[in-house]
């Protein structure tokens, strides 16, 4: 049976952090096999996003990612294996 790396990411304003969230996705881009962005949209964008994805890559390099995910202020990123 495979296993299937996930990743959550929880960015508080999002304004505010996605560009520094985006270039560490781009940077580590290659391990992304699946990306869903999530916010609440109507008449206001929500300031608070979550990001899942499905990752490839070894468990040092998704420890790599999420360490620099969560150096950024207001982003919170886990890992679990399913």
């Amino acid at each position: 049976m495979e296993n299937y790396n996930i990743m959550a990411i929880v960015i508080s304003h999002r304004s505010k952090n996605a560009p520094d969230v985006q270039k560490v996705l781009t940077k580590f881009g290659c391990m992304i096999k699946v990306r869903l962005g999530l916010h609440e949209a109507g008449n206001v964008c929500s300031e608070e996003g979550l990001i899942v994805l499905q990752l490839a890559g070894d468990s040092s390099e998704i420890k790599n990612f999420q360490e620099e995910l969560n150096a950024i202020e207001g982003v919170r990123a886990n890992t679990m294996i399913v």
